[in-house]
């Protein structure tokens, strides 16, 4: 018996760096093999359709778990560089580097916005940048390094803000791989404390019309986040041996005394976004048990859902006479505008938002993670939403580019 093989070349398909051919196999009897030239296009053509309904899913499969194994990869190497604010340096250098590949690869441009002294902002573009994808490099004290299971990638930032930038450099990837131009990525400094950054970006603008702000929402579009104000207070004693009080004045009585009268304070209410909430984060002072205190301090920060003038003056009433309040920092909240097919919520955070100013455009407040988890000693991002959030951010940009709006 005689038998022949007809190869059938099917697709090409592109995995990772490889080029790989997908061949299927006819076997034909001889009564097959006359010269019947189109019986033999029939064959190749029924051949292409086999591979192309049974394989080629599976190759977009293996393509999109390469993409996605890299992107928990950049997730971990971020993670794995301390950069609590003030110390952002190496995950800026790292940065830099990684994305000096992606520019030299599709001609585009990168740059160090200098904010402060060893602290550079990190801009990419490719062409015009008319939409600017951005979240901030520092995180909250205090560091620890990656660990990774089946679901979830955990460690300092995974969630607040280091997988935000993975996805935001994969879907930047997807887009350029498409042949996307006029597209921009920039993550700033400082912004878990005073927004050094986007304050330094918002003073060297680069023509930007829409500016997709990443911070941990679930993938949902925030339509809304709370401001804040905050403040140092500090009060001041007089020394003395604690056996003899009355020879001196505690400066730590009198900071108890004037948190206890800002913690009367009534505080208000938006329909949007809730209730204003106010939160002690420190308290420092005086010298040893046995010693009056004469100087005492706190840090404070109000949750502001408006205009925070009554605030600012029932904490000047507060400490009137008894302690000097300096206000260190203020942001207001915002409300934001939906995008067609994004799911929404409202979130009691801040972000860099305000700090831009509208120098960066029309902004927008979507991420991966979740809020609950970031700044805690278990804090992780789920890999399901970080894969997600790399197609969002994708659709994000290429609607805002083809439309120039966001068709909410």
């Amino acid at each position: 018996m005689l038998s022949a093989e007809i190869a059938a070349v099917a697709e090409t398909a592109v995995v990772g760096e490889q080029v790989q051919g997908l061949f299927t196999v006819v076997r034909c009897t001889p009564s097959a093999l006359r010269p019947d030239m189109k019986r033999m296009k029939r064959y190749r053509e029924a051949a292409a359709r086999f591979v192309s309904s049974r394989f080629l899913p599976f190759v977009a499969f293996i393509q999109k778990s390469l993409i996605r194994m890299n992107l928990f990869e950049l997730t971990r190497a971020l993670v794995d560089i301390e950069s609590t604010t003030n110390h952002e340096k190496n995950v800026g250098d790292y940065l830099f580097a990684h994305l000096s590949t992606l520019t030299s690869r599709y001609n585009g441009h990168i740059e160090r916005i200098p904010a402060e002294l060893d602290r550079d902002n990190i801009f990419a573009s490719w062409g015009e940048p008319v939409v600017t994808l951005s979240t901030h490099m520092d995180t909250v004290p205090p560091f620890f390094g990656s660990r990774e299971d089946g679901d979830l990638i955990w460690g300092r930032g995974s969630c607040d803000a280091k997988g935000i930038i993975a996805a935001m450099i994969a879907a930047a990837e997807k887009l350029l791989a498409a042949g996307t131009r006029n597209l921009g990525l920039l993550f700033v400094v400082g912004e878990e404390r005073d927004s050094a950054g986007a304050r330094a970006a918002a003073a060297t603008p680069r023509g930007s019309r829409f500016l997709i702000n990443g911070e941990p929402t679930e993938n949902r579009l925030a339509l809304g986040s709370k401001g804040a104000l905050r403040y140092e207070i500090t009060a001041h004693g007089k020394l003395a041996h604690s056996a003899y009080p009355q020879l001196g004045h505690s400066a730590i009585h009198t900071l108890l005394d004037v948190l206890h009268a800002i913690r009367r304070i009534p505080l208000p209410h938006d329909p949007l976004l809730g209730d204003s909430t106010l939160n002690i984060g420190t308290i420092d002072g005086g010298r040893a048990p046995n010693v009056v205190a004469d100087q005492a301090e706190a840090e404070i920060m109000f949750r502001t859902v408006g205009d925070p003038a009554r605030t600012r003056e029932a904490v000047s009433a507060a400490v009137a006479g008894r302690a000097e309040a300096r206000e260190v920092f203020y942001t207001p909240a915002l409300q934001l505008t939906k995008v067609d097919g994004l799911p929404t919520t409202v979130v009691a955070f801040t972000t860099d938002i305000p700090s831009f100013e509208g120098t960066w455009g029309q902004p927008f407040l979507i991420g991966p993670g979740n809020i609950h988890v970031a700044h805690t000693a278990e804090e992780r991002i789920s890999k399901r939403e970080l894969s997600e959030a790399v197609d969002i951010y994708a659709r994000m940009a290429a609607q805002l580019l083809a439309t120039g709006r966001s068709a909410a």
